[in-house]
């Protein structure tokens, strides 16, 4: 796949199944998102990676979560809590491991690197017939998460990003009217 097709056509992939990215997909994968964009070679980038049994604890880090924010939430919301990861055979959580107080590179630009890293990492995975999805939602905030996560305080949970073998038929992208988001100052 040459690299602008990539870039036109990658989208989401809800619909994922097993296997999980083999080894060598998944070096692919993160050498892609080593090579975000990174002023001052901070490197600000984390990933923790999840699949079989370590999709259940995090399951349980989000049941944990909903249970702290409501201590009479029902089995029915702390089960489905647990079942989120399972949508996919891997998850990466893409962490801005952030350099507090550097002058140059503002936390905001070194959690944009992280972002840019996350990106990376969908591109690299569509480029080999895989699927992604890009989810963040309320536990990437969540201060239980973050801790069972070992997040450091000025550290973000940029995404939870669900890996796997396409499990659905792709949507129909939309065209974009490219002159709705571009001004020119000519």
């Amino acid at each position: 796949m040459d690299a602008l097709t990539l870039l036109h056509e990658r989208s989401s992939m809800g619909k994922l199944m097993g296997p999980p990215p083999s080894p060598e997909q998944l070096e692919a994968i993160y050498r892609a998102a080593l090579r975000a964009p990174d002023h001052k070679e901070l490197r600000p980038w984390r990933f923790i990676e999840f699949s079989g049994e370590g999709l259940s604890r995090l399951g349980e880090l989000f049941a944990e979560a909903e249970f702290r924010e409501d201590p009479h939430a029902s089995d029915v919301t702390l089960n489905a809590a647990r079942k989120k990861p399972l949508r996919a055979p891997m998850i990466i959580a893409v962490i801005a491991k952030v350099t507090p107080d550097e002058p140059k590179v503002p936390k905001i630009e070194q959690v944009i690197s992280a972002g840019c890293a996350a990106h990376g990492i969908l591109l690299a995975a569509h480029a080999q017939g895989l699927g992604g999805m890009w989810r963040s939602g309320k536990y990437a905030f969540d201060p239980t998460v973050r801790k069972g996560l070992g997040l450091a305080e000025d550290d973000e949970v940029v995404a939870f990003l669900y890996l796997g073998t396409m499990g659905g038929r792709h949507k129909s992208l939309p065209e974009h009217d490219i002159d709705a988001f571009v001004e020119r100052w000519d």
